[in-house]
């Protein structure tokens, strides 16, 4: 289970991971398992970050932690986002103009729009739970983030036959898919307390809308829109934690 672990640090992190040889597809399926615990790990960097900057002002504390946290994953789900948000403008209610709009590679106004509203939205989330020393919040957010995208691929068609994810979707592990969802979904209220039940009830919803609108428009998902999901989830996380508290 090492390579399919290794995989998924490769693909979701800028951790030095390199491989000799040319992947299996059967591994490259099983290493969505791996996406939680890739979170999980992303999340307790953080949360360490955050502790070492316990003495920092709070402001500048929030800025290393947002740099941190899109250096550690290379921007690649703001990439998604970026992209999602210049197809769903500029594809004018057709799949395949949205489609061809997010193939892409050049960012165009809305895709700036949006990364800089939701790095806007982390930033001033983390400034608020920094001055409550609230850093399992990171966690949750980063964990729950990738863990999301095990729910997107068991119930959501892949629509790019030859995309990134098209590996993840033909050979994922159905039952084993389904347990660590469930396993996390399990653990978090357990490790975390029962309030945090109310975040996962929000998560749920925002997940049921924004795969209600993929299918309605590309019939499906891409590496795009998960990327884009993973920024929505966490950044969700973060506000629904904060509203929590009020």
């Amino acid at each position: 289970m090492l390579q399919p672990f290794l995989i998924a640090l490769q693909f979701l992190t800028q951790f030095p991971v390199r491989f000799n040889s040319e992947l299996d597809e059967k591994f490259i399926g099983r290493s969505i398992l791996f996406y939680p615990v890739i979170g999980l790990l992303i999340g307790l960097v953080l949360a360490a970050l955050s502790w070492l900057l316990n003495d920092t002002p709070p402001l500048v504390a929030s800025v290393l932690l947002l740099i941190c946290w899109v250096l550690i994953t290379g921007g690649l789900h703001l990439d998604g986002l970026a992209d999602s948000a210049d197809a769903w403008i500029g594809g004018m209610g057709e799949k395949e103009r949205t489609l061809t709009i997010m193939k892409d590679p050049n960012c165009g106004p809305a895709g700036v729009i949006a990364i800089v509203l939701l790095l806007l939205l982390k930033f001033v989330t983390l400034y608020t739970l920094l001055m409550v020393d609230n850093w399992a919040m990171l966690i949750l957010a980063a964990t729950l983030g990738r863990t999301i995208l095990l729910l997107l691929f068991l119930t959501t068609p892949y629509v790019r036959p030859n995309g990134l994810g098209s590996p993840l979707a033909s050979h994922m592990p159905q039952r084993p898919t389904i347990a660590m969802v469930a396993l996390t979904a399990v653990l978090i209220p357990l490790v975390l307390g029962i309030n945090s039940l109310w975040i996962l009830v929000v998560i749920a919803g925002i997940f049921l809308m924004f795969r209600h609108l993929i299918l309605r428009r590309i019939g499906g998902t891409t590496g795009d829109t998960a990327g884009a999901l993973v920024e929505i989830t966490e950044t969700s996380v973060l506000l629904a934690a904060i509203l929590s508290m009020a």
